[in-house]
C-alpha cells in the first residue's frame, strides 16, 4: 500500500463509523460536527501532538488510549471514540488526519441537513454563494482579509445568510471563513458543494446557458446526464449570457458545449444506438 494510500483507506474507514454513528438518530449530528471541528481546530495548532497521533513507529491501540485520555472529557463520547478509531489507523502524514476530521465534521452536519430535509437547499445555497463570492471581489477581500477578526466576518456571513439560507449552510460557510485551513474561500466552498452532492449519492453538473431554462429542460438534461453516466444528476444552474444561445455543461474534468436541443437530441441517440 502507497502512503497515500493508506491516508485514503484511513478516512474511507472513518467516514463509514461516521455513517454507522450517525445512522443512529439519537446521535446529536450538529454537536458531533462542532466536536470534530474543535478537534481539527486543536491538531491545527497542535502539530507536535499531531505527529504523535500518527506516527507510526507507535502501536496504534496506545495512540487510541491517549486520544482517549485527552479528549474524553472534553468532548462526548461518540466523538472521542470515532477520533481513537481514526488514530489507530495508518496515516500517510500528520496532516492527513485533521484533513479527515475536517470532513468528518462537514459530513456530520450534512447529515443534520439531510435529517432536517434541507440538503437540497444546502447544496444549492453553496453554490449561489460560491459564485457571488467569485463576482464581488469585495465582499471575497472582507471575508479573506487576515487582519479582520473572526467575529467580524461572523457578523458579516450573518447579515448576508442569516435567516435566508439554511442553519446548515450557514454553519458550513462560517466554519470555513473562520478557518480555511490554507484553501481559498472558492476552493473550500466548491469542496462543500461535492460533499453535500456525494452526501446524496449524487454528481453535480455545473450547467451555463444563455438563458434560464424551462422546467421541462432541466428535467430533459438531468435525466439525459443521469442516463450517460449511470447516476443520479443534481444540476447547479448559472446564467451566462456569452454563451450566446447555447449551453455548456461541466461534469467533474468533462466539459459538454452545444445548444440545449442538438445535446440533448444526441444525448438521446447515443442512448438508443
Amino acid at each position: 500500500m502507497t502512503a497515500h494510500g493508506a491516508s485514503r483507506e484511513a478516512t474511507a474507514a472513518a467516514r463509514e463509523r461516521l455513517d454507522a454513528l450517525t445512522d443512529n438518530t439519537s446521535v446529536d449530528a450538529t454537536k458531533l460536527a462542532d466536536e470534530l471541528a474543535a478537534v481539527t481546530a486543536l491538531l491545527d495548532r497542535e502539530v507536535s501532538l499531531r505527529r504523535v497521533l500518527t506516527d507510526p513507529a507507535q502501536a496504534g491501540e496506545a495512540k487510541a488510549e491517549l486520544a482517549q485520555r485527552l479528549f474524553g472529557s472534553q468532548v462526548s463520547g461518540p466523538t472521542a471514540d470515532l477520533v481513537a478509531g481514526m488514530v489507530r489507523s495508518r496515516w500517510s502524514q500528520s496532516r492527513d488526519l485533521a484533513d479527515a476530521l475536517e470532513e468528518l465534521a462537514s459530513l456530520a452536519d450534512l447529515t443534520a441537513a439531510q435529517r432536517a430535509g434541507t440538503l437540497d437547499s444546502v447544496e444549492d445555497e453553496l453554490f449561489r454563494f460560491g459564485r457571488i463570492v467569485s463576482s464581488n471581489t469585495e465582499l471575497r477581500a472582507a471575508l479573506t482579509n487576515r487582519k479582520a477578526g473572526t467575529s467580524a466576518k461572523g457578523e458579516l456571513l450573518r447579515s448576508l445568510l442569516g435567516g435566508r439560507s439554511a442553519a446548515t449552510t450557514e454553519r458550513l460557510v462560517t466554519r470555513l471563513v473562520a478557518a480555511p485551513r490554507g484553501r481559498s474561500l472558492e476552493a473550500g466552498l466548491e469542496s462543500l458543494s461535492k460533499l453535500a452532492a456525494e452526501r446524496r449519492d449524487r454528481m453535480v453538473a455545473v450547467v451555463t446557458s444563455a438563458v434560464p431554462l424551462s422546467d421541462p429542460q432541466k428535467q430533459r438534461l438531468g435525466a439525459a446526464l443521469a442516463k450517460l453516466y449511470g447516476r443520479t444528476m443534481h444540476l447547479n444552474l448559472d446564467v451566462d449570457s456569452e454563451v450566446l444561445g447555447g449551453i455548456r455543461v461541466q461534469v467533474g474534468d468533462e466539459v459538454i458545449n452545444g445548444s440545449i436541443a442538438d445535446r440533448i437530441e444526441d444525448a438521446g441517440r447515443r442512448l438508443a444506438s
